[in-house]
């Protein structure tokens, strides 16, 4: 589960996780845009020290331009994926992340869900990030990880 493009760096990172185990993946996307409320995305972006970025999360794309956003970045990141070797297939998600990971995880007998995202310190103190929420009902390990940077 990601909430946009992945990085080379990410993409490396969870491409190499299993050694030479043959991984298949599937990338559920839901927007940033979508998922968190701006104050709390302001918050995250305060406590990492990017002022900038808390001044501009009123500029967060929202409704059809976040999707469309999404779009993109799903295509990048399956691209990315399969010029690795691995298979990818992906969906992007409008709302209820978790409920659709559910979902996935029982049609396809996953056998752990990764969530990579920036850091929301907000949601994680509190434990509600997705991978802490995830953890409570997908009933497979959840491996929470931070992107490596921003795109």
């Amino acid at each position: 589960m990601i909430e946009k493009a992945l990085t080379s760096a990410d993409v490396e990172f969870v491409t190499t996780l299993h050694g030479d185990e043959q991984v298949a993946f599937h990338v559920l996307l839901q927007p940033r845009g979508e998922q968190a409320d701006r104050l709390l995305r302001a918050i995250d972006d305060i406590a990492l020290g990017e002022l900038d970025e808390a001044v501009r999360e009123g500029k967060a794309p929202e409704g059809e331009e976040a999707l469309s956003t999404g779009e993109r970045a799903l295509e990048v990141s399956l691209t990315a994926l399969r010029g690795t070797g691995a298979d990818a297939v992906g969906r992007l998600l409008e709302d209820h992340p978790l409920d659709a990971l559910k979902a996935l995880v029982d049609e396809v007998g996953a056998d752990e869900v990764i969530v990579l995202t920036d850091p929301h310190y907000v949601e994680e103190f509190f434990h509600r990030d997705w991978a802490s929420r995830a953890r409570h009902r997908v009933g497979v390990p959840v491996l929470k990880l931070f992107s490596h940077s921003k795109v």
